[in-house]
């Protein structure tokens, strides 16, 4: 098994796989900020209180995640937050939960959008760009915005201890006794595992970073349109 940073640096693509690593810090950090925010929002201090409303990597991913991300490139953070706090019950519950991945969603989209504006204008292909290339400013954005909308679809896989997992939790009384039963929580990691072993997983991923890709596509022509 080769390290996955390997082809990226075998390439030479040194740009994309720095623009990867900053891109995946700093959407985690927001995605769990979101979290946070959606929780004192519900009255909810516990975020604030734990000292978890900061920008500090290590307060929201730590030590082992990154060093994960280091070795395997797998990472994951976490918010600490008290549900029994809720101003809306299990419906503030699903809000708080959903609250991460809608982060990650509208970081694509403002992400996408100006990656396309910018793609129009210079005449270039997003395809083009996201593959390598001297376009680095536009990479930012295309990098950035494709591995959010990544994001965005993995989070809402409902799957235990994933957020699409706490959302579909919550919906009723009923998937709320079965997704915080004692055998669903002890494997819900067996549960993830067998989702991206079937291809399920990776499946939504590659398919929310085409629908991505896509609509960056759509921006750029319909600048390069404007323009002609």
């Amino acid at each position: 098994m080769q390290w996955w940073a390997r082809p990226l640096l075998e390439d030479g693509q040194y740009w994309i796989l720095y623009l990867f690593v900053m891109w995946v810090v700093v959407s985690i950090c927001l995605h769990e900020l979101a979290h946070g925010w959606a929780a004192l929002q519900q009255g909810d201090s516990t975020p604030r209180d734990l000292g978890h409303m900061t920008w500090n990597p290590l307060v929201h991913m730590g030590g082992f995640a990154l060093l994960a991300f280091a070795i395997a490139g797998i990472t994951w953070g976490s918010m600490p937050v008290n549900p029994n706090r809720f101003r809306w019950g299990r419906w503030g519950h699903v809000w708080v939960s959903a609250a991460g991945p809608l982060m990650n969603l509208a970081l694509a989209v403002v992400l996408l959008t100006i990656g396309g504006v910018l793609c129009g204008r210079a005449d270039v292909s997003p395809v083009d760009v996201l593959q390598g290339g001297d376009e680095k400013l536009l990479q930012v954005f295309i990098v950035g915005g494709t591995l959010n909308i990544a994001l965005f679809a993995f989070n809402l896989i409902p799957a235990p201890p994933l957020d699409g997992a706490a959302i579909v939790a919550n919906m009723s009384r009923t998937t709320h006794r079965l997704y915080y039963s004692e055998g669903m929580q002890r494997f819900g990691i067996l549960f993830l595992v067998v989702i991206f072993a079937t291809g399920i997983g990776s499946k939504v991923i590659l398919w929310a970073k085409v629908g991505g890709l896509l609509y960056c596509i759509a921006i750029a022509r319909m600048v390069t349109s404007g323009a002609a």
